[in-house]
Protein backbone atom coordinates (compact mmCIF):
# COMPACT_ATOMS: atom_id res chain seq x y z
CA UNK A 1 0.00 0.00 0.00
CA UNK A 2 1.52 3.68 -0.89
CA UNK A 3 0.08 6.66 0.70
CA UNK A 4 0.93 9.97 0.19
CA UNK A 5 2.23 13.14 2.04
CA UNK A 6 1.25 16.27 1.21
CA UNK A 7 2.93 19.12 2.48
CA UNK A 8 1.72 22.96 2.06
CA UNK A 9 2.93 26.34 1.70
CA UNK A 10 6.13 27.57 3.79
CA UNK A 11 6.02 24.19 5.52
CA UNK A 12 10.00 23.44 4.27
CA UNK A 13 10.86 25.94 6.90
CA UNK A 14 9.60 24.14 9.88
CA UNK A 15 12.08 24.30 12.61
CA UNK A 16 12.89 27.95 11.18
CA UNK A 17 9.66 29.39 11.36
CA UNK A 18 7.81 30.83 14.37
CA UNK A 19 9.59 27.68 16.59
CA UNK A 20 7.48 28.95 19.49
CA UNK A 21 4.42 27.74 17.96
CA UNK A 22 5.34 24.94 15.36
CA UNK A 23 8.40 23.58 17.41
CA UNK A 24 12.08 22.96 16.54
CA UNK A 25 11.68 19.59 14.41
CA UNK A 26 12.30 20.15 10.64
CA UNK A 27 10.36 18.85 7.43
CA UNK A 28 13.45 16.85 6.64
CA UNK A 29 12.98 15.38 10.38
CA UNK A 30 9.54 14.90 9.97
CA UNK A 31 9.88 12.35 6.66
CA UNK A 32 12.42 10.92 8.27
CA UNK A 33 10.28 9.69 10.86
CA UNK A 34 7.36 9.51 8.44
CA UNK A 35 9.50 7.04 6.54
CA UNK A 36 10.66 5.09 9.66
CA UNK A 37 7.23 4.53 10.43
CA UNK A 38 6.08 3.45 7.07
CA UNK A 39 8.87 0.76 7.07
CA UNK A 40 7.75 -0.41 10.41
CA UNK A 41 4.18 -0.71 9.10
CA UNK A 42 4.98 -2.28 5.55
CA UNK A 43 3.86 0.75 3.83
CA UNK A 44 5.45 3.20 1.06
CA UNK A 45 5.10 6.45 0.86
CA UNK A 46 5.40 9.12 -1.50
CA UNK A 47 5.78 12.95 -0.24
CA UNK A 48 5.62 16.33 -1.30
CA UNK A 49 6.29 19.56 -0.52
CA UNK A 50 5.30 22.93 -2.38
CA UNK A 51 4.33 26.43 -1.74
CA UNK A 52 2.28 26.03 -4.72
CA UNK A 53 -1.40 24.69 -4.43
CA UNK A 54 -1.30 23.36 -8.23
CA UNK A 55 1.37 21.22 -7.41
CA UNK A 56 -0.38 19.70 -4.54
CA UNK A 57 -3.55 19.37 -6.49
CA UNK A 58 -1.33 17.86 -9.70
CA UNK A 59 0.55 15.52 -7.05
CA UNK A 60 -3.22 14.28 -5.96
CA UNK A 61 -4.09 13.77 -9.64
CA UNK A 62 -1.27 12.02 -10.29
CA UNK A 63 -1.67 9.56 -8.02
CA UNK A 64 -5.38 9.30 -7.60
CA UNK A 65 -5.18 5.36 -9.00
CA UNK A 66 -2.50 3.89 -6.69
CA UNK A 67 -2.80 5.42 -3.60
CA UNK A 68 -4.03 3.98 -0.44
CA UNK A 69 -4.85 7.18 1.58
CA UNK A 70 -3.29 10.57 2.06
CA UNK A 71 -2.06 12.99 4.99
CA UNK A 72 -2.38 16.97 3.86
CA UNK A 73 -1.05 19.45 5.69
CA UNK A 74 -2.55 22.56 3.89
CA UNK A 75 -0.74 24.89 6.09
CA UNK A 76 -2.09 28.21 4.37
CA UNK A 77 -3.72 26.74 2.03
CA UNK A 78 -6.31 25.71 4.96
CA UNK A 79 -8.47 28.89 5.05
CA UNK A 80 -8.14 29.50 1.15
CA UNK A 81 -7.56 26.17 -0.63
CA UNK A 82 -11.07 26.13 -2.66
CA UNK A 83 -9.13 24.06 -5.57
CA UNK A 84 -7.24 21.87 -3.20
CA UNK A 85 -10.69 21.44 -1.33
CA UNK A 86 -12.21 19.86 -4.21
CA UNK A 87 -9.15 18.05 -5.17
CA UNK A 88 -9.42 15.95 -1.96
CA UNK A 89 -13.38 15.52 -2.32
CA UNK A 90 -12.16 13.92 -5.94
CA UNK A 91 -9.87 11.32 -4.27
CA UNK A 92 -11.22 7.80 -3.93
CA UNK A 93 -9.66 7.37 -1.26
CA UNK A 94 -9.07 8.82 2.71
CA UNK A 95 -7.49 11.74 3.27
CA UNK A 96 -6.62 13.46 6.79
CA UNK A 97 -6.04 16.50 7.34
CA UNK A 98 -3.11 17.23 9.79
CA UNK A 99 -1.24 19.94 11.63
CA UNK A 100 1.48 20.43 14.10
CA UNK A 101 -0.40 23.72 16.05
CA UNK A 102 -4.34 23.37 17.47
CA UNK A 103 -5.10 25.65 14.38
CA UNK A 104 -8.33 25.89 17.12
CA UNK A 105 -5.99 27.96 19.92
CA UNK A 106 -4.69 30.22 17.20
CA UNK A 107 -5.93 33.54 15.48
CA UNK A 108 -9.71 33.59 15.12
CA UNK A 109 -9.07 32.99 11.31
CA UNK A 110 -7.18 30.12 11.46
CA UNK A 111 -9.68 28.19 13.57
CA UNK A 112 -12.19 27.72 10.32
CA UNK A 113 -10.72 25.28 7.62
CA UNK A 114 -12.26 24.69 4.41
CA UNK A 115 -10.14 21.57 4.18
CA UNK A 116 -11.83 20.37 7.27
CA UNK A 117 -15.39 19.53 5.08
CA UNK A 118 -13.69 17.50 2.23
CA UNK A 119 -11.46 14.87 4.22
CA UNK A 120 -12.25 11.34 6.32
CA UNK A 121 -10.55 13.41 9.63
CA UNK A 122 -8.53 15.99 11.27
CA UNK A 123 -5.22 15.66 13.43
CA UNK A 124 -3.77 18.75 15.20
CA UNK A 125 -1.70 20.43 17.87
CA UNK A 126 0.53 17.08 18.58
CA UNK A 127 3.69 18.60 16.78
CA UNK A 128 4.86 16.38 14.36
CA UNK A 129 3.38 13.09 16.24
CA UNK A 130 0.04 14.59 14.31
CA UNK A 131 1.68 12.84 11.48
CA UNK A 132 2.56 9.85 12.75
CA UNK A 133 -0.82 9.46 14.31
CA UNK A 134 -2.26 10.51 11.04
CA UNK A 135 -0.08 7.78 8.86
CA UNK A 136 -1.18 5.08 11.54
CA UNK A 137 -4.56 5.59 11.48
CA UNK A 138 -4.70 5.93 7.34
CA UNK A 139 -2.76 2.45 7.52
CA UNK A 140 -5.02 0.99 10.28
CA UNK A 141 -8.58 2.20 8.20
CA UNK A 142 -7.33 0.16 4.98
CA UNK A 143 -6.49 -2.83 6.52
CA UNK A 144 -10.15 -3.14 8.36
CA UNK A 145 -11.72 -2.21 5.47
CA UNK A 146 -10.01 -5.03 3.31
CA UNK A 147 -10.55 -7.45 7.02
Amino acid sequence: MKFLILHGPNLNLFGRREPHIYGTTTLAEIDARLAALAAELGVALETIQSNHEGELIDFLHKNIDDAAGALVNPAGLTQHGVPLHDAIKAMPFPVLEVHMSNIAARETWRAHSIISPAVKGTIQGLGPHSYLAGLRALVEMQRDAKA
